[in-house]
């Protein structure tokens, strides 16, 4: 490989593209490294930390639903660029004003809020890496987003540790305010403006159901992800009150979020290098989703005696999850220009809102089956579902994504 498309990797957009997902990480998790603490000092009894917990987090995903709706159809309609700058500034004044919450319900408007301005990141920036880079470097750059954003979560985990729950939530604000500034060395996507140009409809997300074929693949889109998040949203989130059940001492969730977000950026940067090699997303997804169940039930039923046991079977639940920049690049990938936005800010805000169902759901398995197998019943359910899902999307690796979809 020459310098010259070296230097296009590491280009403008992809920097930005990454350090953006990196503070989006940050924000996104912090409320589940510092769910605990911050109840406490709103004075929620400890035997009300997970169901309140449930709940926020809920809310949390629900604004991640609407907002990925807004800043899809947005990125679509007025383009790429604005997309990146008005999540990342409503998200930022979010999480600062997270830091004066004195009540749950202030706790969740604000969390609500804050979703809605975190569904724009990713989405945005990967269909702008993929649109500016080369078709052969593509993998390569949404790996190398997913791998940098992802490592957000130990900065949130250590500043979680350093200082008070409500300083680190100015901290990331102020990040993101910081990046702004960075945003404005960005250009827009030339086969965006193109299409601009000619006058296409652009952003009409009715398109996505007036067609049985392109409904199906919007739909294998979301579900694919299913297990990612039924083990971010629970397991991980969750992993205190699991340890409990596995009587073992010691664990917080912002180290079970690092580790395990560790483990999903070298998963990431692996199924995103792996995808490149046997030039396949789909047999590369296959496989993460046959290691996330095997990580599963390790997790959930091997004989784990120790925190250190613990955390490293966290890092492998995030490894076998790991081919989450390979989920949004797929959809990117699966829909034309003027409705790739839509589809790649839409499905990975779905796929994070269907914590809602899975908290539901868990809570109605383990009332009958206790914590463990009532998670496993649920991760099973999640996994099923994905496999079914694989076979409803197109291949796309090497794809042209200079096309139209028609009404």
């Amino acid at each position: 490989m020459n310098s010259h498309p070296l230097k296009q990797l590491v280009s403008i957009p992809v920097i930005v593209a990454a350090l953006g997902y990196f503070v989006d990480i940050y924000d996104l998790l912090l409320f589940s490294i510092v769910r605990r603490p911050s109840l406490l000092a709103m004075g929620v009894g400890p035997e009300e930390l997970l169901s309140k917990g449930e709940f926020l987090l809920q809310v949390q995903m629900a604004g991640l639903l609407v907002g990925g709706l807004i800043w899809g159809i947005m990125g679509d309609k007025r383009g790429r660029l604005s997309v990146l700058f008005g999540s990342i500034l409503l998200y930022s004044l979010a999480n600062i004003a997270n830091g004066f919450v004195t009540t749950v319900p202030q706790y969740a408007v604000l969390r609500f809020i804050a979703g809605i301005g975190l569904a724009g990141e990713l989405g945005a920036g990967i269909t702008l890496v993929s649109e500016t880079l080369p078709t052969a470097l593509r993998g390569y750059g949404t790996t190398l987003v997913a791998t940098v954003g992802l490592m957000g979560a130990v900065l949130a985990n250590y500043v979680a540790k350093t200082f008070d729950w409500q300083v680190a939530y100015f901290i990331g604000g102020g990040l993101g305010l910081l990046l702004l500034i960075a945003r404005v060395s960005v250009f827009e996507s030339g086969i965006f403006l193109k299409v601009k140009e000619q006058g296409v409809t652009r952003g009409n997300f009715l398109q996505l159901f007036n067609q049985r074929q392109r409904f199906v693949k919007f739909i294998g889109c979301i579900l694919i992800g299913l297990p990612i998040w039924f083990v971010i949203g629970i397991l991980v989130t969750f992993s205190p009150e699991f340890a409990e059940a596995m009587h073992i001492t010691g664990i917080v969730a912002g180290d079970a979020v690092m580790y395990s977000y560790i483990g999903l950026a070298a998963g990431d940067m692996s199924s995103g290098l792996l995808s490149q090699l046997i030039r396949s997303r789909r047999k590369t997804v296959f496989m993460f989703i046959l290691l996330t169940l095997v990580f599963i039930l390790v997790y959930l039923y091997f004989p784990l005696s120790s925190a250190l046991q613990f955390y490293i079977v966290c890092f492998l639940l995030g490894f076998g999850i790991g081919y989450w920049a390979l989920f949004v690049t797929i959809a990117a990938e699966q829909f034309g220009t003027n409705l790739r936005s839509t589809v790649a800010t839409t499905v990975p805000n779905f796929i994070r809102g269907t914590v809602i169902p899975l908290t539901l759901l868990f809570q109605l398995f383990r009332k009958d089956f206790g914590i463990l197998t009532g998670a496993l019943v649920v991760g099973l359910i999640t996994i099923i579902i994905a496999f079914w899902a694989l076979r409803l999307i197109d291949e796309t690796f090497g794809r042209d994504l200079n096309f139209l979809e028609e009404d």
